[in-house]
């Protein structure tokens, strides 16, 4: 399967249009977890990470890493989206090796998965850690 691969265009920080962004988040599923009906956070979302990878099959987005980086020591790897229909072909893996060659050598990834794939990080190489921590949107500080 990996040889349908071949055809696709990897690029960074190419502009991309709104609907191309949420397009590619509803075919990967990751829609069910983004505001994909808030065209203002989508628009705030695309226009504020700092390196973008995106994967394209002649027009047609098929795949993207979304990050934010100081590109020297941490990539927080915002969205990892790729197509249903395209996925297992090796898009997702080139998307984040195509984002570590723009890091420097010391330069980590890091990212929250999904539930349903999280088995996939591991195939891949990541370990997964216990150190992270959620603090909710609205969701107060407490204590002093």
């Amino acid at each position: 399967r990996r040889e349908a691969n071949m055809a696709i265009e990897y690029r960074v920080n190419a502009p991309l249009s709104l609907d191309a962004f949420r397009d590619v988040l509803v075919r990967s599923t990751l829609g069910e977890r983004r505001p994909i009906d808030d065209r203002e956070c989508l628009a705030g979302m695309l226009a504020h990470a700092n390196l973008t990878l995106s994967a394209w099959d002649g027009d047609q987005l098929v795949g993207i890493a979304r990050n934010l980086t100081d590109f020297v020591l941490t990539a927080y790897v915002c969205d990892l989206a790729v197509c249903a229909s395209r996925q297992h072909q090796g898009i997702g893996r080139e998307l984040l090796a195509q984002t570590r060659a723009q890091l420097g050598p010391r330069a980590k990834l890091i990212l929250l998965a999904a539930p349903a794939a999280a088995h996939y990080y591991s195939h891949i190489g990541f370990t997964q850690s216990e150190r992270c921590w959620v603090l909710e949107a609205g969701q107060p500080l407490v204590g002093r």
